[in-house]
């Protein structure tokens, strides 16, 4: 078996972490200086006696390799040490404990603002970025053109960097990173930035790049479907460890199935702390999307279906229950009630299903409202599912993204008339 281009063994990363506000080396000093005037006791305030350090473990014995050429995904919740890993592989930060070892250039794209100058143009930026990559000026005139075309800012090439959108920035930063061909390429989910033409083109390019160049490619993404589509195996961090390897489809299902519980079903016991008040208790709230076997991902074909239970403590009361579904960003999608019904007092369940080819790709929470005399609100449980819509096309020509939070299959047909 050849020898792997990156080698991680038993890598961990801890940091300290001051309480205080006031900063860690400041309390440093004063506290040598204290200690060493036998006047620490003395002169030691309430703020600095709760700075103590404590540790912070962002990584712990991670170890894999990466094969020349491949494209290995990263994926894993927010704080999981993603971030951390790849400023060790950047060489941005050093291990506490383990080793990395690797051979040739390596280019990272890890945040706006990494490897540029802000007071310089994106035309100095671009040799500056070669440079350091230890590429030739005559190297770097070569793939110029190429770069600026793929960056779509030549009207701003002799624009102070620091004048561009993040947008802008982050196509330029790409851009350069992609075409002058290190032997290591590392992207942080800072793709996200770009418009999703723009990102077509990065995947487009980084495929490219793997497949005809023989680069390595490391990509971090919270976006599955790219995860699943550009890589050829995958890692799943969480809490700093690794917990699942082996092909991208195989990571994504593991990844969905040890968090969709979080965000896709929630149960309370009697006297645990359900949500509710002296007339309405939950019991259980839960999302069933009609998925086939062996897929735990929602697209824009699943239907799915809101489940819940609870308990109503007013006897022969009419009650009603709403639906209300907004984007991530708190935008209402729609609003939707059972009919008014009298109910007795004890458990009762219902559901509301949302049909497939209906929701655009994105991000959504349920909220659930209970109503009596069909206007008197009774309890409101707030964010109490969440979900993912992946986009799925199929036969259609591409467009862009797809615009709106609806996405219906109408009937529409073109017709040969002459």
């Amino acid at each position: 078996m050849p020898e792997p281009i990156i080698e991680v063994n038993q890598v961990s990363k801890v940091y300290n972490i001051n309480r205080s506000a006031s900063g860690s080396l400041r309390q440093d000093l004063k506290r040598a200086w204290l200690t060493a005037l036998g006047k620490e006791n003395k002169f030691f305030n309430s703020r600095d006696a709760d700075s103590k350090p404590t540790t912070l473990r962002a990584l712990h014995d991670v170890s894999f390799t990466v094969q020349e050429g491949e494209i290995l995904g990263i994926i894993g919740p927010n704080g999981a040490g993603k971030s951390t890993l790849l400023k060790i592989l950047s060489r941005i930060i050093l291990p506490t404990e383990g080793y990395v070892r690797g051979r040739g250039k390596i280019s990272s794209l890890l945040e706006i603002g990494t490897g540029f100058h802000y007071e310089l143009s994106g035309r100095e930026n671009i040799f500056i970025s070669g440079y350091m990559l230890g590429m030739k000026k005559h190297e770097i005139r070569k793939r110029f053109d190429e770069i600026v075309e793929f960056s779509g800012v030549e009207q701003f090439l002799d624009t102070p960097v620091k004048r561009y959108s993040s947008g802008m920035y982050v196509r330029l930063a790409f851009a350069v990173a992609a075409h002058l061909d290190p032997d290591i390429l590392i992207v942080d989910e800072v793709l996200a930035v770009g418009d999703a033409e723009f990102q077509r083109k990065c995947m487009g390019k980084m495929k490219e790049v793997s497949s005809k160049k023989g680069r390595t490619i490391l990509f971090v993404s919270h976006n599955m479907q790219a995860i699943t589509n550009l890589c050829s195996n995958a890692l799943l961090l969480q809490k700093g460890k690794i917990t699942a390897t082996g092909t991208p489809a195989q990571v994504v299902n593991s990844y969905f199935s040890a968090f969709r519980n979080q965000l896709w079903k929630h149960e309370w016991q009697a006297g645990d702390g359900a949500p509710g008040n002296e007339f309405i208790t939950l019991q259980s709230v839960e999302l069933i999307p009609e998925l086939p076997d062996g897929m735990n991902q929602i697209d824009i074909r699943t239907p799915i279906t809101v489940r819940f239970r609870f308990y109503n403590k007013s006897p022969d009361i009419v009650l009603a229950t709403g639906l209300h579904l907004y984007t991530i960003t708190e935008e209402c999608i729609f609003d939707v009630s059972s009919p008014a019904t009298v109910q007795k007092a004890g458990l009762i369940e219902g559901t509301c299903t949302i049909p497939g080819n209906f929701l655009n790709d994105g991000s959504y929470f349920i909220s659930i409202i209970f109503v009596k005399d069909t206007s008197k609100p009774l309890f409101y449980f707030d964010r109490c599912l969440q979900f993912d819509v992946e986009d799925y096309r199929e036969n259609m020509a591409w467009f862009g993204k797809w615009r709106g939070y609806v996405r219906p299959q109408f009937p529409f047909q073109l017709k040969q008339i002459e």
